[in-house]
């Protein structure tokens, strides 16, 4: 209650949500998943040097493999393998997975009667069809 109304001033900026706001949390959304990653990097390495902790104290130095190369190369395999058919797809058929009906010209003045969104609205669109 006390600080409440100034912290709010501060985040927005000003006295209502305005340009700064906006800015700032583009900045908070650009920036954070490269703190999460930096984060992620630090944790691994930490984890790498001194191991994981057990609650048990049974040794847990058996039947180990390195990450690298054993796992890096799994990993750079798969996304080399995932990346190449998206990649192919999106460079030389980028309309192949489209609606046919975005092709054709629009008018203005006139609403197609077939117009029905987009798989992941079709939920909410039948709620709007249900209630009279």
């Amino acid at each position: 209650p006390y600080i409440g109304q100034t912290l709010v001033e501060w985040l927005w900026g000003g006295f209502s949500v305005d340009n700064p706001t906006l800015t700032r949390f583009f900045a908070i959304h650009f920036l954070l998943p490269f703190v999460i990653a930096g984060l992620t990097l630090v944790h691994l390495t930490l984890l790498h040097e001194t191991g994981s902790n057990n609650p048990l104290g049974i040794p847990s130095d058996c039947d180990k493999i390195p990450f690298h190369p054993y796992y890096t190369i799994k990993d750079i395999l798969g996304f080399v393998l995932m990346f190449i058919p998206l990649a192919t797809l999106a460079l030389f058929a980028p309309n192949l997975l489209g609606d046919p009906e975005n092709f054709t010209p629009a008018n203005p003045l006139a609403t197609p009667p077939h117009i029905k969104p987009e798989w992941y609205f079709l939920f909410a669109y039948a709620i709007l069809r249900s209630i009279p």
